[in-house]
């Protein structure tokens, strides 16, 4: 049995396929942890929902914010955007299936000393707090008022966490943490422009990863969300987002060795810009 986890698929099917082809991925023995934005900018959404959805629980998947903003268009609650790449999946027969299928998956999953998670954590959260906040996202995700959660989801504010914080503004600071962000400052205030090399970071902002005495610097975070960065290894944060939808590899890592595995993008000559 081993556990791999693979970075930001995005659409990226065939690569994706390439890769389960590689590791010898055998649903009956080994699992899956997917880091999230399974979904959008790349060409076969639909074809990788429909997949990830059949290996069942054998495949542990969190929410990216690509995966969010799918269900937020599918909910009349958000507005498609240049480059989205969502209409098969909106046209689709199963498209309700997969819809609700993806709406029950997680924001963070924690076992063995490892955290899954698209963005990362706040650093002031220790894993424990930041997996009882991500089920509170998640019980709004699943429950009947989703579409209202969806609704409000969208924002940059407020930008840091409190816990005198409620409702849709406790749960939107929740989310971006979570799936959106990349960069904070000492004290946990987010910003979301910032997409670029750390080398480019605005003063004042860290990596959240290398915030002083982050709160779950004992554990070791796997996290995709920032292509930029790209494959990054150390014993408590795990970077998988190694930009297979701009032409760069598909990338995974066996968590039981931390062995690298990766596919090329099918066709690097291309970068996949919008």
């Amino acid at each position: 049995m081993a556990t791999y986890a693979v970075g930001d698929i995005q659409g990226c099917y065939t690569e994706f396929s390439q890769l389960l082809d590689k590791i010898r991925f055998d649903q009956s023995r080994d699992r899956l942890w997917l880091v999230g934005d399974l979904v959008n900018r790349g060409p076969e959404s639909l074809q990788v929902l429909r997949l990830i959805k059949s290996l069942g629980e054998c495949a542990i998947t969190v929410l990216g914010n690509h995966d969010l903003h799918l269900l937020a268009v599918a909910n009349g609650t958000g507005r498609l955007h240049r480059g989205d790449t969502l209409g098969e999946i909106l046209k689709a027969p199963d498209r309700d299936e997969l819809l609700s299928w993806l709406r029950n998956q997680r924001l963070l999953h924690a076992e063995g000393g490892f955290v899954l998670v698209h963005a990362g954590l706040l650093p002031g959260w220790s894993v424990e707090q930041a997996a009882s906040l991500a089920r509170e996202v998640e019980a709004e995700l699943r429950g009947e008022n989703h579409a209202e959660f969806l609704a409000h989801m969208y924002g940059n504010q407020p930008d840091a966490w409190s816990e005198k914080l409620a409702g849709y503004s406790r749960q939107r600071v929740i989310t971006n943490a979570l799936t959106r962000m990349r960069i904070c400052t000492a004290s946990g205030r987010m910003e979301f422009d910032f997409k670029a090399e750390v080398q480019s970071i605005p003063q004042g902002y860290l990596p959240w990863f290398d915030v002083p005495d982050r709160k779950s610097a004992e554990s070791t975070v796997i996290f995709g969300h920032w292509s930029a960065l790209g494959l990054m290894l150390r014993h408590n944060a795990i970077a998988l987002d190694t930009g297979c939808l701009w032409g760069g590899p598909l990338t995974a890592i066996r968590l039981e060795d931390r062995e690298v595995i990766q596919v090329d993008c099918v066709d690097s000559s291309v970068a996949r810009h919008w």
